[in-house]
């Protein structure tokens, strides 16, 4: 195989799983801003969390929390994935 080759089949490789990555933490994203958030807002709001109800606190403060976290291990598992690929 020649060293292009290789090289672009290294590429294709790095960019499905980062496609991969991608994808989960969006599904993750998903579930915790608009399921939760919307879907099952009215289950939820029968829990009280600091005197809120539970739904108001993850259509609002969750789902901003849950996105900086979510950002935070996309940063961390794409610094793994350079460095497996050498492109760090």
């Amino acid at each position: 195989m020649s060293e292009r080759a290789k090289e672009r089949g290294d590429t294709r490789a790095y960019w499905r799983a980062n496609l991969r990555i991608m994808a989960g933490l969006l599904t993750i994203w998903f579930i915790g801003s608009y399921v939760l958030g919307i879907f099952f807002v009215e289950p939820l709001n029968t829990v009280r969390l600091g005197g809120f109800p539970m739904g108001f606190w993850v259509a609002h403060q969750g789902s901003i929390v849950l996105f900086v976290v979510l950002v935070l291990v996309y940063a961390l598992m794409m610094d793994r994935l350079d460095r497996r690929y050498g492109v760090d």
